[in-house]
């Protein structure tokens, strides 16, 4: 007969046993929450108070570095607040929670990076449309499509993984509350409803990667035919960042969930974890910001009226 458990708490996966290392493992993380938040901040000022970047790829943009902050957010402050209480547990309606906000908040990024690429497919290949196919009433509807998916998708997997009874140990071998993990403490082997879930969300991200290759075939397609270098110079670099973006934001996501995840704590499973929900966060903004004038000189604006107040 199985042993069906209540549990009202969750114990994630510490770093290290050492409390000294525990006490580092704080600072880093917190350097880096610190450092995240300061990038997609500045980004949203910056595309909000400079009107030159009222356009609707620093729209997208900024939501962006919105998402980002709050994907950071849902799990960094509490690994870090564990370190340093020496304490690895987490409620049973916190874990829910957390892990509906990361599933809510990468689906809605994915979702953001094709309407971004569709943007820059418009302004290439489609440049004397660009003002009526890319109105503010378009952007904004792409972004509550792209909020309403992620929402949709958080629900499922919320359901999905905490549906079933879970059995015995309730120690969770990732650093935050995740579903590969979760499913490691349930009774059953048979995941029947976050099985449909999964397959949902596989479809989404999968037509997602269609619609931005399909429009970078179009794009590289248009740009390679332009006689002047200098404007070929300048639309690669606009598209450039977002490649790489969507590149590393996929596989990183993908590794994390289609990894086997062990019945033996390991490094890898937290590193791989981290990964994905924290090194894309803090990195776009960087990617983003490298070489863009427009972001350049409406820093340098925002620093100089500092200065001079």
């Amino acid at each position: 007969m199985t042993n069906h458990t209540l549990i009202m708490e969750f114990l994630l996966m510490r770093f290290t046993e050492s409390w000294m290392l525990l006490r580092l493992h704080a600072a880093f993380f917190s350097l880096i929450y610190l450092v995240a938040t300061m990038e997609n901040v500045l980004i949203m000022l910056l595309t909000i108070l400079d009107q030159r970047l009222h356009t609707p790829m620093y729209f997208f943009l900024r939501h962006l570095s919105f998402l980002d902050l709050c994907l950071i957010s849902a799990t960094v402050p509490k690994s870090i607040l564990n370190s340093i209480t020496f304490t690895d547990s987490i409620s049973f309606l916190g874990c829910v929670l957390q892990l509906f906000l990361v599933v809510l908040l990468a689906g809605s990024e994915i979702g953001i990076l094709t309407a971004m690429s569709y943007d820059r497919y418009v302004a290439i290949c489609r440049p004397l449309h660009y003002e009526a196919v890319m109105g503010k009433r378009a952007c904004v509807q792409m972004m509550a499509v792209s909020w309403f998916n992620g929402g949709a998708l958080g629900i499922l997997y919320s359901a999905g993984t905490f549906s079933p009874n879970f059995c015995g140990t309730n120690k969770i071998h990732r650093f935050f509350c995740d579903v590969p993990a979760l499913l490691q403490l349930t009774c059953s082997k048979e995941h029947a409803t976050i099985n449909v879930s999964v397959s949902i969300g596989i479809c989404y991200a999968f037509s997602c990667l269609v619609c931005i290759v399909v429009s970078y075939v179009y794009i590289f397609s248009t740009v390679l035919i332009i006689p002047s270098r200098q404007n070929q110079s300048k639309a690669f670099s606009t598209c450039l960042p977002h490649l790489i973006v969507v590149s590393a934001f996929l596989v990183t996501g993908a590794v994390a969930y289609l990894k086997p995840v062990s019945d033996v704590p390991s490094l890898l499973d937290l590193l791989v974890s981290m990964f994905y929900s924290v090194v894309p966060p803090t990195l776009n903004p960087i990617i983003y910001c490298l070489r863009n004038k427009n972001i350049e000189s409406a820093l340098g604006k925002v620093l100089w009226n500092v200065r001079n107040t």
